[in-house]
């Protein structure tokens, strides 16, 4: 293997084990702590919409836990990615390295936390009579790629961004709160009137949730949901990547 190769992989790695272990440090309740944001907001929707509204919709808790648990990973590194960079400041100082190492372990962290957050979406999956889908085996890995690419490329483009302007940081929030209502995460998409609906897919983030639903529901993948997110998870990445390497060079100059 290349040299420098190995050593940026080493270098993620050392650094995804250094967050992690920060993360779970004087946390009794440590792992837990990565499942109880989204099952907190699958009871309070379900609470609004199927009890207080009374949405006609079969299996709604399992229906929110199928959205909300990849959402969840795609909104923390997203949320955190404008401070990640003035987090490690002293670093970025410091020692000569590549700075997109950073950002690139803050979501591969929230992604293992989403690994580990499965077996919880498996058993609210038992608790409803269902059995998971062989399709997962390979379903899985696809939906992690794409998502990992576009989490990484929005991650990028706003760290590197909020360094110069650091108002991205609360513009970040209002973003991904927008973003929430306006993809089928807490709502199907068939819910959105007819003549509306042909919209959902100008927002990054409906096909790849979408997915994400009916993999975990109906062990199926729309090829047609797949092309549109890896499309747009390329150009994401490609926007983020390109910023990024239009500004890092003054990094040091701006911490």
């Amino acid at each position: 293997m290349n040299t420098n190769l190995q050593h940026y992989i080493d270098l993620v790695t050392v650094l995804t084990q250094k967050e992690m272990k920060v993360r779970y440090k004087n946390s009794f309740l440590g792992y837990f702590w990565s499942i109880a944001h989204p099952l907190a907001y699958s009871f309070v929707f379900f609470v609004a919409f199927k009890i207080v509204m009374r949405i006609q919709m079969e299996d709604y808790t399992l229906f929110l836990i199928a959205g909300l648990f990849p959402w969840q990973w795609f909104s923390n590194s997203v949320n955190l990615s404008p401070t990640i960079f003035l987090a490690n400041a002293s670093i970025i100082k410091k020692v000569n390295f590549p700075r997109n190492v950073i950002p690139l372990t803050m979501v591969i962290q929230d992604m293992l936390h989403f690994i580990l957050s499965i077996p919880v979406i498996v058993i609210f999956i038992l608790i409803y009579n269902k059995l998971p889908y062989l399709s997962w085996i390979y379903g899985i890995p696809i939906l992690l790629v794409i998502q990992f690419i576009m989490t990484y490329g929005i991650s990028l483009l706003i760290s590197s961004i909020n360094l110069f302007f650091r108002d991205m940081e609360r513009l970040t929030v209002l973003f991904t709160t927008f973003l929430f209502y306006f993809t089928p995460v807490i709502y199907s998409e068939i819910m959105v009137p007819e003549r509306y609906r042909h919209l959902i897919n100008l927002n990054p983030l409906s096909p790849l949730m979408i997915s994400w639903r009916n993999l975990f529901l109906n062990g199926r993948l729309e090829p047609a949901y797949l092309f549109v997110s890896l499309a747009y998870s390329l150009f994401v990445f490609l926007i983020g990547y390109l910023v990024y390497k239009k500004l890092s060079w003054k990094f040091a100059e701006v911490l």
